[in-house]
């Protein structure tokens, strides 16, 4: 099994270069982990406080056990994972089976930050982007996806999204293996990075 870590910023393309790999390996081959799904399950608190949670900080992500299910699947086991609800800030009860596969992506702002679960990866990815157009996408993303306001998003990126990208996100890129500048759009990274995976499955 090849684990492959792909970090970045909120808004720099991550998505888009998981589904650039994933539209040319056959869906049998590789399997994603979103490190959205292990949000810490905030049920226990009233809804305006959770919406108050800086969920660009480590101590949100319950790592312990995105290490423990990437462990699990390294040994040919099948997990369950969560799904999260960013309108609700909390766990579904209902999980998501996810099977061992030769080609593991794990995606998401701090999964370079964690050292256990860097130590998982056989490549590191850090997908790269100018502010301006992360911050557009954010905003964007927000008022249609998670029912935001512009002020609240533009309050909450200037408060957390950006102290915590600076602090955090931006340092583990010097553990990348790989650099993307520009998301989604750089053909000839994701070309490479596609070759890469092409190649060890040709070898399994």
């Amino acid at each position: 099994m090849i684990v492959i870590g792909i970090a970045g910023g909120t808004g720099s393309g991550k998505t888009t270069v998981v589904n650039e790999i994933v539209k040319r390996i056959p869906q049998t081959d590789i399997a994603i982990i979103p490190q959205d799904a292990y949000y810490r399950d905030n049920s226990d608190i009233p809804l305006e406080e959770r919406r108050k949670i800086n969920f660009d900080h480590p101590d949100s992500v319950e790592f312990d056990l995105l290490v423990n299910h990437i462990n699990q699947l390294k040994k040919g086991k099948s997990i369950t994972q969560p799904i999260y609800s960013y309108l609700n800030c909390t766990r579904f009860d209902e999980t998501i089976k996810v099977d061992p596969r030769h080609i593991v992506i794990v995606e998401g702002i701090l999964c370079l930050t964690h050292a256990k679960l860097r130590a998982l990866m056989d490549i590191k990815v850090f997908v790269d982007c100018e502010a301006d157009l992360r911050l557009s996408r954010v905003i964007t993303r927000d008022i249609i996806e998670r029912e935001r306001g512009v002020k609240e998003t533009l309050k909450r990126y200037e408060e957390t999204v950006r102290p915590m990208h600076l602090q955090f996100i931006e340092p583990s890129k010097r553990y990348a293996d790989i650099i993307v500048p520009q998301g989604g759009k750089n053909k000839v990274a994701i070309d490479i990075l596609t070759q890469y995976i092409e190649k060890q499955l040709a070898e399994k």
